[in-house]
């Protein structure tokens, strides 16, 4: 019995010594057995790193910090509750991001319980894009890179011949600041899965501020529904070594300059279904590309804001058909944009994401703005008759503009019966500009209306072939209060120019009132017939004329103050064709720079009451010299005189306008 003991105290010690030596061969240390609930976690261990080789439930009123690899092991779960937060901490001088990350072994299984008012939270401490390796779920599905296949990251060793296997569930997940870059031709994603099943369950995630992929799929059958993804230096979503699953409601935005792709496919083709994958750019770049013979079946495509739609990577690839969108074989002369197929609404879970949308190029039905979300166009949205676009106070709608998109397709038209309520206070103005800031970078807001014209019934504008005009003078177009309006008159020919605010036919029933016009191409607002009136108006170096009217307008615009600080511009009225004597009451304009205030052409006239100008070169332009009849120009109750100064004190206070800024 004593020699029983005996062998037995050896045995004993022989394996302890054995189970040393096998930890010390890893880079990987166990975690202590301290707890037989928790995994072998000590209770209250907030430090997570080594491996986990047997159940482990994290305790969501804890933070954890990750400081190292965290392996879970073949065999071993590990739940992280809704709520839970894990940073990554890579601030010590001698961390390597390349060595912090999650990895979920082949055999293994994580469940996230989040929701969708208590998502899990992955981040790095100090918010950089890059600073850790993020999420890895290694698989025994079926990859090109066969069985046994190691991974470009970490040594891991995925691929099988399950397709159907099973590595856990991830439900609300934010992940964020990931990407580490091992060298230019291996770095970690937010989210890598490699040959990961069909039977894991992945949805309702978001990968954010990630300095490589926010996805990759290394071949597997994984599928994902309800895929956010936000500013991702590569690409958003990328897959390579015939993976073969789904997705379904994809939302990628990019507000950063030079990232790679929406999506990028390599290698072989496994035919994976993409179904409704919205992507919105506001810089530009690349959104769908495709390498070697890869492919994909994709439904419900939208795209905004690319300058390229569709990259074939191989020039020589000739057949396409294994790049099926929206129903058809890729065409690389489309640019996929349409109504978003995904409502970023459905993202609302996720805290602080980018609070940007796209208008639909037409709008047939009421649509009432989110002034906590700025709205980017980089097409004409058009409001058909019948609907009505209301843009609540504060609301910013950004024309994204550069050298790539043709200036004169982007615009905001009210078609006639449609309408427009734009809902600007006097401290929350509502705000539409260009992202470059440049004049002429797009086509402003067009509103046409069922009022009388000289250009008649059912006329055509110069503009977008818009149909405007009726004989309906008391029209109903809706309804402008605050609004600024900046950067747009591009330029079509030179004849015909957008306006900053372009009016054709609009009826006296539409009420605009308190808006400012800056920095366009051509003039500030024009009206083209119509009976419309305008209150308080600000209009500020629009390089043509700051007013214009033609087609026979009878409308009245009040208190209007124009600024003039650049060379060039062409007048601060302009007036044409014939007269039908609208009324323009308290007109105050200041030029620094000279030039021509008041230009009147052909028989047009006006009725002219509180006149202010101050330092034009020339007062009153009457351009044809044949014309002697100019008793339809009076000004303060008498005919024009064109040889007077008309510089009175300030009829409009400046200061009525200090909203505009």
């Amino acid at each position: 019995m004593k020699n029983l003991k005996k062998l037995m105290l050896i045995s004993a010690v022989a394996m302890g010594l054995l189970a040393t030596s096998c930890s010390d061969d890893t880079n990987i240390e166990p975690i202590n057995p301290t707890d037989d609930d928790n995994g072998g976690a000590p209770t209250g261990d907030t430090e997570l790193n080594g491996s986990i080789e047997e159940d482990r439930t994290l305790d969501p009123a804890e933070t954890y910090n990750l400081t190292g690899i965290l392996s879970v092991e073949s065999g071993a779960t590990l739940t992280i509750p809704a709520g839970t937060e894990i940073i990554a901490d890579t601030d010590t001088d001698d961390s390597d991001a390349t060595n912090v990350y999650i990895v979920v072994q082949k055999g293994a299984q994580i469940d996230i319980q989040g929701t969708s008012s208590s998502p899990v939270i992955m981040r790095s401490k100090n918010g950089q894009p890059g600073t850790w390796g993020g999420l890895i779920i290694a698989g025994n599905a079926e990859t090109a890179a066969g069985a046994n296949a190691t991974a470009e990251v970490g040594g891991i060793v995925y691929g099988g011949e399950d397709a159907s296997d099973d590595s856990g569930s991830i439900n609300y997940l934010v992940l964020s600041d990931a990407g580490a870059s091992i060298n230019s031709e291996s770095q970690f994603n937010g989210l890598s899965l490699y040959a990961v099943g069909s039977e894991t369950s992945i949805q309702n995630v978001a990968l954010v501020n990630g300095a490589d992929d926010g996805v990759e799929f290394f071949g597997g059958s994984v599928s994902i529904t309800n895929l956010y993804l936000e500013n991702n230096e590569d690409d958003a979503v990328d897959w390579t070594e015939r993976w073969d699953g789904s997705l379904e409601n994809v939302y990628v935005l990019h507000t950063i300059e030079n990232f790679s792709t929406a999506i990028e496919a390599d290698k072989e083709n496994g035919n994976p279904m993409i179904t409704n994958f919205t992507a919105v750019s506001t810089t530009g770049g690349t959104a769908l590309q495709f390498k070697s013979v890869s492919g994909a079946t994709i439904t419900g495509l939208s795209l905004s804001g690319y300058d390229t739609a569709v990259d074939i990577a191989d020039e020589s690839r000739t057949d396409l058909t294994g790049i099926q969108l929206n129903g058809a074989t890729a065409n690389l002369g489309l640019d996929y944009s349409g109504d978003p197929s995904v409502d970023v609404a459905m993202f609302n879970w996720i805290t602080n994401r980018g609070q940007v949308s796209v208008l639909p190029s037409s709008i047939e039905n009421d649509l009432s703005l989110d002034a906590n979300s700025e709205y980017v166009i980089s097409s004409t949205v058009s409001v058909q008759d019948g609907a009505t676009l209301t843009i609540p106070a504060g609301t910013q709608i950004t024309a994204r503009s550069d050298s790539e998109t043709d200036a004169t397709s982007i615009y905001i038209v009210v078609q006639r019966g449609g309408m427009i309520d734009i809902q600007g206070t006097k401290s929350n103005p509502v705000v539409m500009s260009s992202t470059s800031g440049e004049a002429g970078s797009w086509g402003g807001l067009v509103i046409a209306g069922n009022a009388s014209t000289d250009a008649g019934v059912n006329a055509t504008a110069e503009v977008g072939g818009i149909i405007y005009g009726g004989t309906t003078d008391d029209d109903n177009s809706g309804s402008i209060e605050y609004l600024v309006l900046k950067d747009a008159g591009a330029s079509i020919n030179s004849e015909s120019q957008y306006n900053g605010l372009s009016l054709y036919a609009v009826g006296s029933g539409t009420v605009i009132e308190n808006i400012a016009i800056l920095n366009g191409a051509d003039d500030g607002v024009e009206f083209f017939g119509g009976t419309v009136s305008v209150k308080n108006i600000y209009l500020e170096n629009n390089e043509d004329d700051a007013v214009d009217w033609t087609e026979g307008w009878n409308g009245t615009i009040e208190n209007t103050y124009v600024n003039h600080t650049i060379e060039n511009f062409s007048t601060a009225i302009e007036a044409d064709k014939r007269n039908a004597m609208p009324k323009i009451i308290n007109f105050t304009a200041v030029s620094s720079t000279g030039g021509t205030a008041l230009q009147f052409k052909a028989t047009s006239g006006a009725e002219i009451t509180g006149l202010s100008l101050s330092g034009y070169e020339t007062i009153i332009d009457i351009t044809d010299d044949t014309r002697t009849d100019i008793s339809g120009i009076t000004i303060d109750g008498t005919i024009v005189d064109i040889t007077a100064a008309y510089d009175a004190a300030a009829t409009v206070d400046i200061s009525l306008f200090e909203w505009v800024n």
